[in-house]
């Protein structure tokens, strides 16, 4: 979740990099919120209804769940839209490509599996170098040798 809530953060933010976990945990979780908000929608209507109706649901209640759930579905998609197409731009970033090639969808599909740029970029540092180092994320180093990328 605290990738998702970090591409949010960065609503319109088009400048920059994003790493591929960035934008891979960001697209996973955003299809199970989306999930999890249409099936919401749809239970408390039909609950709604079920209540209403003392304990029955005809055809018309079903589909008027349905319209509600595809309605909040609509509004959620449209509030993430915007996110949603910047961290793509800044992953394009990161792969040192133009954040236009997200237009192309086999060709972004390809680029965004890629891994990132080493080292600095034209569109900023590399978002790996930013990160902290701890006991939990540092490297193995061997007897002599240098600590690996992580």
């Amino acid at each position: 979740m605290k990738w998702y809530f970090r591409v949010l953060k960065k609503y319109a933010t088009f400048n920059g990099r994003a790493r591929r976990k960035e934008y891979w945990m960001f697209v996973f979780t955003n299809i199970f919120v989306s999930l999890g908000i249409t099936l919401a929608a749809e239970l408390i209507t039909l609950i709604g209804f079920t209540v209403e109706r003392g304990g029955r649901i005809d055809v018309s209640d079903m589909r008027i769940a349905a319209g509600i759930s595809f309605l909040v579905s609509i509004v959620y998609s449209l509030a993430i839209l915007i996110p949603s197409i910047a961290v793509a731009v800044r992953r394009m970033h990161d792969a040192g490509r133009s954040g236009w090639w997200i237009l192309f969808p086999l060709v972004n599909f390809i680029f965004l599996l890629l891994a990132s740029q080493p080292g600095e970029n034209g569109y900023g540092p590399n978002p790996m170098a930013e990160l902290p180092r701890n006991t939990a994320q540092a490297a193995y180093i061997p007897a002599g040798g240098t600590a690996a990328p992580i």
